[in-house]
């Protein structure tokens, strides 16, 4: 059973329809004894870092919770980007610091959004891309991920400069493109995470 944190910020529908494509139960739910007893939890997100921060509030301690515990995690798209410490599009609100770093806007002179399908580029192995590098995904975003240890970046895409697009560290896994709209090879993924051991 895979559960999807429902704090009124996310790709909802669509994230939920990708794990139902693949066979997998799926809860959405912002129950928090529910989320509590999560076995996966899946923070989707569409919107701005400063209202899905004020969103996520009640659910912060059982994410932390759920990380502590071991059991896998994954954000998508902003769900990735509020994982971080801080960012550019609200500075005054800090994020869920999982991964310490700061999102950053795509420099002038791109177009922004990144729009589209763009080529992953693996940087290290991460248990839930394997097998994806060269693969193309489907990304819609204007900030980007900098954490501060390198280490964390598993997966990029050239978009003027190598772009974050994939973080990970032990059970935590997190995607800024979207695996749920990235036809076969993001289906994988999503496969791949609910496949995970613990």
């Amino acid at each position: 059973m895979i559960t999807i944190i429902d704090y009124k910020s996310g790709n909802i529908r669509s994230i939920s329809n990708g794990f139902k494509k693949i066979g997998v139960d799926v809860q959405l739910t912002d129950d928090p004894e529910i989320l509590a007893d999560a076995d996966y939890l899946v923070l989707p997100g569409v919107g701005s870092f400063g209202a899905s921060m004020e969103n996520l509030e009640p659910f912060k301690d059982i994410i932390y919770e759920h990380i502590n515990d071991d059991k896998p995690f994954l954000g998508i798209c902003l769900g990735l980007q509020v994982l971080l410490s801080t960012s550019d599009e609200t500075p005054d609100v800090k994020g869920l610091d999982i991964f310490k770093g700061h999102v950053k806007r795509l420099p002038k002179g791109l177009k922004i959004p990144h729009m589209g399908w763009n080529k992953l580029n693996l940087c290290r192995p991460c248990s839930i891309l394997e097998g994806m590098d060269g693969k193309y995904f489907y990304f819609v975003h204007s900030y980007y991920a900098n954490p501060d240890n390198e280490e964390n970046i598993v997966a990029t895409c050239d978009y003027g400069f190598d772009v974050p697009a994939a973080l990970c560290e032990n059970n935590v896994y997190a995607t800024q493109f979207h695996p749920e709209k990235s036809g076969k090879f993001g289906l994988k993924i999503l496969k791949n995470f609910v496949n995970l051991k613990y």
